[in-house]
């Protein structure tokens, strides 16, 4: 049984139970406070107000997941590139990288309208967006992981007359994958987030469109529909991103320790 509850199905099955227990909470205590619906909506509401047009949330979903997923390829391939030029170029780590540093400390609403006022408001600004706010993440895992290798792996390279692009890409490169997949978990979820920042700027379509909108004329009920999607859409995100680490990873320490308790 407890192997079970540590499986992937196992793991599913508790996070429907507890999402159905706080559903009901939820319902129990807006029927019996008597809270307005432009307040807090019942649970029941907003599933009926996503099932009233489920086609258009659709369409809005895909839009607001197209832009992430764009601004999140971009911010991987940079991010893992940037990173090892940072590891081998000595002068780059002290001055695009301090540079890297000080743009991620400042908030990405503070430029979301510049990046409107440059690219327009089509699908550019979002996926700008959702890059910046992404690859910092990203960069910092993958200079970790480049970094924290057994000098000793290093000595043998050399010692095998491997040459410097052999040491990266069969020594330093596999031993980082960890540290870069732990960032791209973070980076999708940050993405995901420049995306909707984007959106509420200036956008006519999108799950951030539909929460702006809804929020000028109170429609409570489309604004927790709209929440919910996201919520599903993130989560799908950041566990896509663990799937493709346990396919492409399946020696590593943490997946094994997986499988061993799912044995139990």
């Amino acid at each position: 049984m407890n192997g079970f509850w540590s499986s992937p199905k196992g793991r599913v099955a508790n996070v429907l139970l507890v999402l159905l227990v706080t559903a009901l909470i939820w319902e129990t205590a807006v029927r019996l406070l008597g809270i307005r619906a432009f307040i807090l909506p019942k649970p029941s509401s907003v599933l009926a107000e996503l099932a009233r047009d489920p086609a258009w949330y659709a369409v809005n979903a895909g839009h607001t997941l197209f832009e992430t997923f764009v601004g999140f390829a971009l911010a991987a391939f940079v991010g893992v590139g940037l990173a090892i030029v940072v590891v081998y170029v000595r002068w780059i780590e002290q001055t695009l990288y301090t540079l890297l540093v000080a743009l991620n400390s400042i908030p990405k609403i503070a430029v979301a309208p510049l990046f409107i006022l440059w690219l327009g408001t089509g699908l550019e600004p979002k996926v700008a967006i959702a890059f910046m706010t992404a690859v910092f993440p990203i960069v910092i895992s993958s200079v970790l992981g480049l970094r924290s290798i057994d000098p000793d792996m290093l000595d043998l390279a050399a010692s095998l007359r491997g040459s410097r692009s052999q040491t990266l890409w069969k020594v330093r490169v596999p031993n980082a994958l960890p540290g870069m997949f732990a960032g791209m978990k973070v980076g999708i979820s940050f993405a995901f987030v420049g995306t909707i920042v984007g959106e509420f700027v200036a956008s006519s379509e999108g799950l951030g469109f539909i929460i702006v909108t809804s929020t000028a004329t109170f429609d409570t009920a489309r604004i927790f529909a709209a929440i919910i999607l996201l919520a599903l859409i993130g989560t799908a995100l950041f566990y896509a991103i663990e799937w493709l680490e346990r396919l492409l990873l399946p020696w590593h320490v943490s997946q094994r320790g997986d499988a061993q308790a799912a044995r139990v």
